[in-house]
C-alpha cells in the first residue's frame, strides 16, 4: 500500500513509519520542518515537505494514495484552538474527497464523544463529525488516554512547590497511553480495508493520580509525592505565566476539570479495551531520567 503518514518524526509517527516499512508499505512523510527531510528518507520514507495547513499542498501529497493517519498538529499560538481543529480536519476532508484515499486513521481522543465540555477534545468531536461525512471512505477514530509524557511537564512543579497539582488530582483517575501502543494500533488498523468500528480506544494503564504520584515519587527517590486538586484560578495564572494563551489556558482548564469530573472517561469506561504494553512502571524510569538530568543541570 502507498500510505501517508502526518506528524513528521514525532512520537507516533516515528514509529508508525518504522513499522510500516517494515511491512513492506510504500510510506511517505508528511513534515513541516525542511531538517528533518534527510531523517525521513534515510528511514526510507519519502518525505514530503509542508504544512496541513496547506490544503493545495496535501491534495498534491495524497494523490494516488492508499491510506492516510491524520493527526492535529499541536498549536496553542492559535487564536481559537476549536477553529483549528476544524481547519486542519476540513483541510484533510477535501484532500481525502479530491485524492480518492479511501483508508483513513484519525487521530482523535478519549472523551471525543462528548460535543462539549472537554476543552481541546471538542475539538476533536468536531475532527471526528467533520471525517465522518466524508463520502466513500472507511475511517476509524484512534482514541487514546492522557499521553504519558504530558507528565514530564509536572517536573518544574515537583521541583518548586515538592508536589504535582492541577485541577484534577487525588482520586482521579486517569486512562494513560504511550505513544509507542498508539502505533501499534494504528499500524493495525490502516490496513484493514474495512473496519467493523468507527473508533478504537487505546489505554496503556489506567490509575488514580494519587498511585501516579506514588509510582513516579518511588521513581524519582520522593515517595511522600503527592497529586493535589488546586483552585481553577491559581492554575489559570500558572499557565498564563507560562506564556500560554488565555483562549488554549481556558480549553486546558476545561479539560482538566473534565477529567475531575469523571465525564472524559464515560464512554471509555462502557468498551474498556485491553491494556497495551507499556506499563506506568516502565514510563516512571523515563521520567526519572528526565527528572535527574534536569537537577543536574
Amino acid at each position: 500500500m502507498k500510505i501517508i503518514v502526518t506528524g513528521s518524526l514525532g512520537h507516533i509517527s516515528k514509529p508508525l513509519t518504522q513499522s510500516l516499512l517494515g511491512n513492506g508499505h510504500s510510506v511517505t512523510v508528511i513534515t513541516s520542518n525542511p531538517e528533518k527531510q534527510q531523517a525521513i528518507e534515510e528511514s526510507g520514507a519519502v518525505a514530503a515537505v509542508g504544512s496541513v495547513e496547506d490544503g493545495p499542498f496535501l491534495v498534491k501529497t495524497l494523490d494516488q494514495a492508499d491510506a492516510i493517519y491524520c493527526m492535529t498538529p499541536p498549536n496553542f499560538s492559535a487564536p481559537d484552538q476549536l477553529a483549528y481543529y476544524e481547519l486542519i480536519a476540513r483541510n484533510y476532508a477535501e484532500a481525502i474527497r479530491q485524492s480518492g484515499v479511501k483508508r483513513v486513521i484519525h487521530l482523535s481522543s478519549y472523551g471525543a464523544h462528548l460535543p462539549a465540555g472537554t476543552g481541546f477534545i471538542t475539538g476533536s468531536h468536531r475532527a471526528e463529525n467533520i471525517f465522518n461525512n466524508i463520502p466513500g471512505i472507511n475511517v476509524t477514530h484512534i482514541r487514546p488516554g492522557y499521553f504519558y509524557y504530558n507528565l514530564l511537564g509536572f517536573i518544574p512543579m515537583i521541583k518548586a512547590a515538592g508536589f504535582i497539582g492541577n485541577v484534577y488530582g487525588g482520586d482521579d483517575k486517569l486512562a494513560m497511553v504511550s505513544p509507542l501502543d498508539i502505533a501499534d494500533a494504528v499500524a493495525q488498523e490502516i490496513v484493514q480495508a474495512d473496519s467493523s468500528s468507527r473508533f478504537r480506544y487505546v489505554v496503556s494503564d489506567d490509575r488514580t493520580c494519587r498511585e501516579i504520584a506514588a509510582i513516579l515519587g518511588k521513581a524519582i527517590g520522593k515517595p511522600e509525592l503527592q497529586w493535589q486538586v488546586l483552585p481553577a484560578d491559581q492554575v489559570k495564572q500558572s499557565l498564563q505565566a507560562a506564556g500560554i494563551s488565555n483562549n488554549a489556558a481556558e480549553n486546558l482548564l476545561e479539560l482538566g476539570q473534565a477529567v475531575h469530573s469523571g465525564i472524559l472517561r464515560e464512554d471509555y469506561e462502557k468498551q474498556v479495551p485491553a491494556l497495551g504494553k507499556i506499563k506506568l512502571e516502565n514510563f516512571a524510569n523515563e521520567f526519572a531520567s528526565v527528572y535527574n538530568h534536569t537537577i543536574k543541570q
